[in-house]
């Protein structure tokens, strides 16, 4: 006599999870591989990890790969517009296009200096050169200088 056949079992329903995506490693690595602007044109550079120092294929130029750890920062150089990058916590980069000093700044440095007409106690960026008090639009000069440029604003 036949055996009746069974259907096959159906598998269980598996819950959908995303996929794992790990967190981008620090020091600009994508990887095995990490980046950095190059010393003679400026352009990025992405080299293996491990590398010690990296040729430029455009301008030949030999860049020195920091320690491995090293946390990196970037800015906009004020002088010609170039993304510098340097190493966090310097306290100023100089561009090798246009030998322009950059301040570099962490995002939370912030100084304080009493508004010229009102003395309103307001806040700024380090480095800036004058600050426009919110309540009187009176300019108070914060830059190195010891004479008073302050202005009062025509509005």
């Amino acid at each position: 006599m036949p055996v009746p056949l069974a259907p096959y079992p159906t598998p269980p329903a598996q819950p959908l999870a995303p996929p794992y995506t790990p967190p981008p490693p620090a020091n600009g690595s994508t990887g095995g591989q990490s980046q950095l602007v190059c010393s003679g044109c400026r352009n990025l550079l992405m080299y293996p990890v491990g590398a010690t120092s990296v040729c430029c294929a455009v301008c030949n130029a030999v860049t020195a790969v920091p320690p491995p750890g090293t946390e990196m920062a970037q800015l906009v150089c004020g002088g010609c517009h170039t993304l510098l990058m340097y190493i966090r916590g310097a306290t100023s980069v100089q561009c090798s296009c246009c030998h322009t000093v950059n301040l570099a700044l962490e995002a939370n440095q912030v100084a304080h200096v009493n508004c010229g007409s009102c003395k309103m106690l307001l806040m700024y960026q380090y480095g800036a050169k004058s600050v426009k008090c919110a309540v009187c639009s009176f300019i108070t000069s914060v830059g190195g200088s010891t004479s008073t440029t302050d202005q009062k604003l025509n509005n």
